[in-house]
């Protein structure tokens, strides 16, 4: 894979030439999509939030959006930022994991299809569930379920964090995590060599992590959409009970979610 690559890429200049050979290693690609797709969902959300007025705006306060249909196209990019900049640090164990397999098989003069194809497939199931949960968006807009600064109303914010909560303790949450926390044992047992095969794989554990992560993702609604400050915290709940094996962590975010939710309903306001 390799030597291939230095052939291929002798025309260029050495520093271009050692760029370009460094591209190949599946453990760079895959750092490298990682870093650019979650770096342009974040920078979307900061271009999003540019003409708020002050810092505290800028990370805690939601996005407000009319309810006419014909901002459909623009809460689909604002869902699809959402879930480049909140998702993709969570499945970065996975792409990685992969990443090191290849790039063992690639030593092996093996050939290997890119981690970036696998983040495809991967990515395709999130995209399907950003154009879900905008078309859901639209009817709570219209419905006029959602507050005009882009949260759900207290009644429904409520009931959301609650169901959220409970279902951090059901056997599909739990077995949906036990996949996403063993990616090796995955790829093991599902190696593919080929590109379609590696983008169904990606597919797969997309599945796996939106069987885990859809209550808690569905939860912006209530907080409100492009809320930052929310946004990094559920991203950095829901990568860690990814990366600790422990049923306790998703039970403890079930409970804060239900206590939170509850709050809600009491009029609290938190």
């Amino acid at each position: 894979m390799n030597d291939v690559a230095k052939d291929d890429l002798s025309f260029l200049p050495p520093a271009a030439t050692r760029l370009a050979q460094a591209a190949t290693h599946p453990r760079v690609a895959a750092t490298g999509s990682i870093l650019s797709l979650a770096g342009l969902g974040w920078l979307y959300l900061g271009l999003a939030h540019g003409s708020s007025g002050s810092a505290f705006a800028v990370i805690c306060q939601p996005v407000a959006f009319a309810t006419d249909l014909a901002d459909a196209p623009l809460i689909f990019g604002m869902w699809s930022a959402m879930v480049l900049a909140m998702m993709l640090p969570s499945a970065a164990p996975m792409i990685l994991t992969y990443a090191e397999i290849a790039d063992t098989a690639a030593r092996k003069q093996i050939e290997v299809v890119s981690p970036v194809v696998l983040a495809g497939g991967y990515l395709l199931v999130w995209l399907g569930f950003a154009a879900t949960a905008s078309a859901l968006h639209v009817v709570l807009n219209r419905a006029a379920i959602i507050d005009v600064d882009g949260s759900l109303k207290i009644g429904a914010s409520a009931a959301l964090f609650i169901g959220a909560g409970l279902y951090q303790f059901s056997v599909l949450k739990h077995a949906c995590l036990r996949q996403c926390r063993s990616p090796f044992s995955f790829f093991f047992r599902n190696w593919k060599t080929t590109t379609r095969g590696v983008f169904r794989l990606g597919i797969k554990q997309g599945l796996y992590c939106l069987g885990c992560c859809w209550a808690a993702m569905l939860l912006m609604l209530a907080v409100g959409t492009m809320n930052v400050l929310w946004m990094a915290g559920l991203a950095a709940a829901m990568t860690a009970e990814k990366m600790i094996n422990s049923a306790r962590l998703s039970y403890a975010f079930g409970v804060i979610l239900i206590g939170i939710g509850i709050g809600f309903a009491w009029g609290v306001g938190l």
